[in-house]
């Protein structure tokens, strides 16, 4: 089946290893794994960007595994999770860049086409996250308040 917003029919994309629990080799205790969490939480990392830290530096390839709960849980639990989740946030950030390239480049009539295509994602995301409560049933996305929600 095709994709909403571009041409691609691909199935690609990563699987998690079957086991569920950590590896026999990895020494880490999970009150260490979640302190290094809350500390590259500290420093402004998003939850992803703590995860391919975690991944790389560390060798812990599931925070989960180890701790028994996610990244974005266990930052919620130590009241350092993001006011909007990190996809959200990411189009929101999208959609600002391209306001502002709009603005220096009117005639640009692709990126105006990608900003609908943008929008429109960032629309149905939000409606997603304020049915499921993520984020507060009177939050909007407006293109005129969207760089501050960025900055």
């Amino acid at each position: 089946m095709g994709r909403m917003y571009t041409k691609g029919k691909g199935i690609a994309g990563s699987a998690l290893p079957y086991k569920r629990n950590a590896p026999t080799w990895l020494k880490v205790s999970a009150d260490q794994v979640e302190d290094h969490v809350c500390k590259l939480a500290k420093k402004g990392l998003t939850p992803s960007q703590i995860g391919v830290i975690l991944r790389d530096s560390n060798g812990i390839a599931q925070v989960k595994s180890i701790t028994g709960n996610k990244i974005v849980r266990l930052l919620k639990k130590n009241g350092l999770a993001p006011e909007i989740p990190e996809d959200l946030y990411m189009l929101v950030k999208k959609a600002v860049a391209i306001r502002k390239h709009l603005e220096r480049n009117r005639k640009d009539k692709d990126s105006k086409f990608r900003l609908i295509l943008n929008e429109s994602k960032i629309h149905r995301l939000s409606r997603y996250y304020r049915e499921n409560k993520k984020l507060p049933a009177n939050w909007k996305y407006e293109s005129a308040t969207a760089s501050t929600i960025v900055a």
